[in-house]
């Protein structure tokens, strides 16, 4: 949603919120080098099963005043039981940078209407197409693509051990160390972000440590002090709370550190108190004010009260068997307050 640098998506469950996220996160994989069709979608994918349209996924974004467009379009073929790529396009600052159609591929250099070269229509081109150096447009656009933070976290399944580093977190954020590991190798000064953050949530906090547990592995403990003593934990001890607190931390001293970045946090109010999800979506609203985006999926009062009604949208459909309606909340005739009309479920476009 441009012109917004917080957005929060609401709707009844089914209502396509989740698949937001998973498409961009098809879009990611293509940027962090998956490039055969087979691991990114399958035939099951296909809204309604509808094999006869192809599924197409798009992203468009403003990067050092160049704007990025990206498109992408897989199909099935009759009698095949694997997905092929139909179409795919890269447009930077309105300039095509290639366009292809199946197997033949139009780049710049070539004649108009004359296919330059052909690709397995198994393959995507994004991924092996080589940028000479980091000021390249197209190694800009594949690493803004790389390094979204896209996250629906599983706290339990978290547990800070990592042998690498990274500044890639997955979506259930199981590397969790390694990402912690690769933003401090990164920029050590950020340590102090996500110090000043955990401390307003966690006061009793002193100290993260990260010490070598092997040759190549490492495993975070935290320590907790007050006047009753000290208390050190594995990051694995931590409650699901505490854990999604480290990573609003994380997010917060990346978007800083590397961004401007997009984050797509699927429900980021899970595992929390009520007393806590206010600060908790506040303090990353105002971490992506000046540069990123920030979106975010929500049931919880707490976090839809944190967010205007012009940067919220309301994502409807009947059934399963119907497309999904977006509408901004501003957009819409609302009897009564937001939250009463959500509760009622009388709140359609």
């Amino acid at each position: 949603m441009a012109g917004h640098s917080s957005v929060l998506l609401i709707g009844k469950n089914g209502s396509g919120k989740t698949a937001v996220g998973l498409a961009l996160e098809v879009l990611q994989k293509i940027a962090r080098g998956t490039n055969w069709v087979d691991t990114l979608v399958e035939p099951k994918d296909f809204t309604r099963g509808r094999t006869d349209v192809p599924m197409r996924f798009e992203i468009e974004v403003e990067l050092n005043t160049s704007i990025y467009e990206y498109a992408i379009a897989f199909d099935l073929p009759d009698g095949s039981k694997e997905m092929r790529v139909f179409e795919e396009t890269l447009v930077i600052g309105g300039k095509p940078i290639y366009t292809r159609k199946r197997e033949e591929v139009l780049a710049k250099t070539g004649s108009e209407g004359e296919p330059i070269f052909g690709i397995n229509t198994n393959v995507v081109i994004l991924p092996i197409v080589l940028e000479q150096t980091t000021n390249n447009p197209l190694f800009i656009f594949k690493q803004w693509l790389a390094r979204m933070i896209i996250l629906r976290p599983i706290p339990s399944l978290i547990i800070g051990d990592s042998e690498k580093e990274t500044l890639e977190p997955n979506p259930d954020a199981t590397n969790f160390g390694a990402w912690f590991s690769g933003l401090l190798a990164y920029t050590p000064a950020a340590y102090n972000q996500i110090d000043s953050y955990l401390k307003q949530v966690m006061p009793d906090l002193k100290d993260i440590k990260n010490p070598t547990t092997g040759k190549n592995s490492r495993s975070l403990v935290v320590q907790f002090s007050n006047d009753q003593g000290n208390l050190s934990l594995p990051f694995e001890d931590l409650s699901d709370g505490e854990k999604c607190f480290m990573i609003c931390a994380l997010v917060l001293a990346s978007n800083d550190a590397y961004g401007p970045l997009l984050c797509f946090w699927d429900e980021p109010d899970n595992y929390l108190a009520l007393s806590e999800v206010g600060h908790f979506v506040l303090a990353l609203r105002k971490a992506f004010q000046s540069k990123g985006q920030f979106i975010a999926t929500s049931h919880n009062h707490e976090a839809i009260y944190r967010f205007p009604e012009e940067s919220t949208l309301l994502l409807y459909r009947d059934s399963h068997l119907e497309h999904t309606l977006v509408r901004p909340i501003s957009q819409l005739q609302i009897n009564g307050d937001l939250l009463s009309a959500l509760v009622t479920g009388d709140l359609e476009p």
